[in-house]
Order: structure tokens, then sequence, then C-alpha cells
């Protein structure tokens, strides 16, 4: 008899220690879900246990799937034999930013800008057309607007604080719209990774090893709070797991421009500039030595521009914009990206093996 009530104080106590358990776990939950403050249209995650079992993957997606939309576009090509224009269709994502219709999404889903027709289609199932009112194909980006409001726009995180480890959810539409809205979940792999497409190559992106097939681009890249940190643009063919999300904070300055003035206006430099390994590889074969291969050789300075202005002068290599250390022109023209008319910043250019510093401003 003794035997049996150890047994059942041992069960009750083991019954209590769970309860405890999965009420702690989901007041943990609630606090790393919390967004973070943010624009009073975004949404909060709010976790709410009544029986069943929730995890940060579906709260962040529960959060997220409102702002994810699908878009589909109708391209004209008279690439084949008889050169007769046909039409072919694609697949890809977007992420609303704004309430009043403003979506980002990849450059190359919107065809780089040829797309006959563009046609949105939102979580509540309804669709309408859109217009690309932006993009860039070296940046692989793009917005397309639509006339459509009280939209649910997704809150934007900051991808300079994402580091390798830190939990990624993607969201999308992976190999067409009959599997549209697929989450999948994985890791930051990498950071400041480069690759080459076929328009450009691209630098600093975030590697991840959730899964994103060719409709996910233009989707988000999220982090357990919910928040964009990328937009998914591409996977490798030679490896498993080896997908690609440009930084959200690339696109931030193009978004806001965008929403305020209907256009972006990139800033420039006022420089006619090679990557440095280039100029070096040159210069030895010359039997001259340079003092870096890493960062912007200036080969021309333009009159009036702010390049010239802030002091740079032709044979000047640019290794450093703002805090941003620069490897390439490629590095430099996604940097301009971040800056608009009248912003003021530091250049760090390598003369002569002597790292001088400059104030420019745009």
């Amino acid at each position: 008899m003794a035997r049996k009530k150890g047994i059942g104080l041992v069960v009750v106590v083991a019954v209590i220690c769970s309860v405890l358990s999965s009420f702690l776990t989901v007041v943990l939950l609630k606090n790393n879900l919390s967004a973070s403050s943010g624009p009073s249209s975004s949404q909060s995650i709010s976790i709410n246990s009544k029986g069943k079992s929730t995890n940060v993957y579906q709260a962040v997606t529960e959060k997220a799937m409102p702002s994810v939309v699908g878009i589909t576009t109708t391209v004209m090509s008279s690439n084949n034999m008889f050169s007769i224009p046909t039409e072919s269709e694609g697949v890809g994502t977007g992420i609303v930013v704004d309430s009043n219709g403003y979506i980002l999404t990849n450059s190359h889903v919107i065809s780089d800008g040829e797309a006959k027709k563009v046609n949105v289609l939102f979580n509540d199932g309804s669709s309408v057309d859109g217009n690309v009112v932006w993009h860039d194909s070296q940046l692989d980006l793009a917005v397309v607007k639509v006339n459509k409001t009280g939209l649910t726009p997704a809150e934007l995180g900051d991808s300079d604080k994402v580091s390798i480890g830190d939990i990624a959810i993607a969201i999308g539409n992976p190999l067409g719209l009959e599997l549209q809205r697929t989450v999948t979940q994985g890791i930051i792999s990498g950071l400041d990774r480069t690759i080459k497409t076929e328009q450009a190559t691209m630098t600093g992106l975030i590697q991840t090893d959730a899964s994103i097939n060719s409709g996910n681009s233009g989707g988000p890249l999220l982090n357990e709070s919910g928040q964009v940190i990328g937009i998914n643009t591409a996977k490798t063919s030679e490896g498993e797991s080896l997908g690609f999300a440009i930084p959200i904070n690339q696109a931030k300055e193009i978004i806001q421009s965008v929403i305020k003035d209907g256009s972006y206006k990139k800033v420039t430099l006022g420089i006619k500039g090679y990557d440095a390994s280039t100029y070096a590889a040159y210069a030895q074969s010359q039997g001259q030595q340079v003092a870096t291969d890493e960062g912007v050789f200036v080969g021309e300075v333009v009159d009036n521009s702010p390049a010239k202005k802030a002091g740079v002068k032709a044979g000047d290599i640019i290794v450093k914009l703002g805090d941003t250390k620069l490897t390439s022109m490629s590095d430099l023209t996604k940097r301009l990206y971040e800056y608009k008319s009248g912003d003021k910043t530091k250049l760090v250019v390598n003369r002569d093996g002597k790292e001088v510093k400059l104030n420019v401003s745009f």
C-alpha cells in the first residue's frame, strides 16, 4: 500500500513539473517573439496556448503570412526558331511594405521591367493587376504598386544585426502557385556572400539553409520575431541548402523614396572606377606594385561631383564608404543605395600606401 502511494506521489509531481514546463515555455516564447517597436501598422506576435502546442515557426508564420503575396507575370518573347512572338508566364513572391499598395520583390520576378502584365495574389484570395514603379537588375530589387489599400505591411528588421546561427524562416511560392505560401525553416548559414547570376555579380548576401526555390524569389526571409531581414533572391544548383537573400537594409531607402516621391534616384559618387583586384593584376603585369588589391581603383574623377569636392584623386583606391569596407566596384554600387541626396558620410582612400579620410556630401 505504501508503495502505491509513493508511485502516486511521483506521478503527481511529474504532472506538476510538466505543466510548469509548458507554462514557462509559452512565457519565454511570448518574451522572445514580442515584436520590437516599429510602425503602428505592423502586427505583434501574440501566443495564446489553450491546450495546443505553439512554437516560434507557427507564430512567425501567423504574423508574416498576411504580408506575403504571389506575383504572376506575362512576358512576350520571340526567342524561337521562327521569331514568332509568344507569351510565357512566370511566378514569384512579394512582400507588402506599405498599406497603400506598395510591394517589394525581385527585379527578375518582373523580368527586369519587361513583363507585359503583372498580377498580384493576396492572402485573402483576391488578386489585382500591378504596375512596376521601380526596378534595378543589378540590385535585383523592384517595387510594384497595386490599386488597393488597407493592406498589412510586413515589419522590416535590421539586417545589420543578423548573426550566423540565427533562426531563419522563408515564405514563398516554390515551383508555382500550386505550392503557394510554403513555409521553410533553417538558420543563417553565412553573411556577406558573393554569387554570380546571369544579370550581375551580387555581393553582401545573406546565406541560409532554409529551402528556397525559384518561386520563392522576392519573398521574405524572416527572423524569430517575424521581421523581414532579407529578400530571397537565388539558390545554387551545385549544392543543396544553399539559398541567398538580399539584406533588407539595402532596400529601406529605396522603399521610402518610392512611397514618398513615386520613384528613386540613386546618388552617384562621380568617378570612373574599377575593381582594385583587376587594376592590381594589370599593374603587376607591367612590373608595378599597388598598395592594395581590395577596393575601388579610381581611374577618373568627374568635375563638380561629390568625389571631386571631397578631394578624391585619380589613382586613389577607395577602401571604405561610411562604416562599410569595400572590396569591389559592386560593393560601392550597392552601398550607394543606402544614401540619398543631402546625406554626408566618411570616405577612406588608400593613396600611395597611406589611408586618407575624406568627407563626402551627396
